[in-house]
């Protein structure tokens, strides 16, 4: 295993809308400058769509952020690659910082860590959870996790610098509905080919389930592979993560 650290602060401070985004910079960037030590943030955030790199470039970007707009989601530019993804109040967002000395090194293992984190973690409360990409995805992926074979319920995508990966991504816990409502005209927007019918929430195949428990859920599977200490964000990083929200707001009228 290629990844040393052993302790991790665990942050449940969530921001609106493109701010989050931001403050995962701002903690990237801490990190790898050595400020803080690893962290990871677990929170609920609220309704966005997160583009990626390919999204931006794509003809029919704008449209695609109007769409978003327009089914009332903020539309934000994600830290790593993929295409678009969305986070609602019926998710979990989560953004793991670790410190590394080559972050260039190790990249695939980050993802089996974490992918096999959130598969245990959702098999915990009965749900027959798989590592591995569906035909027709939305924003597909290797390390993403699906249920049963049928619908996507985690995503997952990395972000290196220079001393520092950020592994983030969402957990679709309830109202997978909304996910298809948003993404049908904005993969249309954008010329991307999908199956609806591959989004959908952990709830979708297990009633009851709560993001409160997987939250719990999580942090145990969390548990077994780093000591975890719960804390708040360091002094000062939500105004940098200010400075830094410029790179996420997408320049669209």
């Amino acid at each position: 295993m290629l990844i040393t650290v052993n302790c991790l602060r665990l942050i449940r401070a969530g921001y609106p809308g493109p701010l989050d985004t931001a403050v995962s910079h701002a903690l990237l960037t801490a990190v790898s400058d050595g400020d803080i030590g690893g962290t990871i943030r677990l929170h609920v955030p609220g309704p966005v769509v997160a583009f990626g790199r390919a999204d931006r470039v794509t003809a029919g970007y704008e449209s695609a952020v109007r769409a978003a707009r327009a089914h009332g989601f903020e539309a934000v530019e994600r830290l790593a690659g993929g295409r678009a993804a969305v986070f609602h109040e019926a998710t979990i967002a989560f953004s793991l910082a670790l410190p590394l000395a080559d972050p260039r090194t190790g990249i695939q293992e980050r993802f089996e860590l974490v992918a096999g984190i959130m598969a245990d973690a959702f098999d915990d409360l009965g749900v027959d959870a798989r590592i591995g990409e569906l035909p027709g995805e939305y924003c597909p992926g290797r390390w993403s996790v699906n249920v049963a074979g049928k619908v996507k319920v985690m995503g997952v995508g990395q972000r290196l610098v220079r001393h520092a990966a950020h592994i983030g991504g969402v957990v679709v816990v309830d109202e997978g509905h909304r996910i298809r409502d948003v993404l049908v005209p904005v993969y249309r927007a954008l010329g991307l080919d999908w199956d609806p019918r591959t989004a959908g929430s952990l709830a979708d195949q297990s009633p009851g389930i709560t993001t409160e428990l997987v939250m719990r859920s999580i942090g145990r599977r969390l548990g077994e592979h780093f000591s975890l200490e719960e804390g708040d964000l360091p002094a000062g990083l939500v105004d940098r993560a200010k400075d830094l929200l410029g790179e996420h707001l997408p320049q669209v009228a």
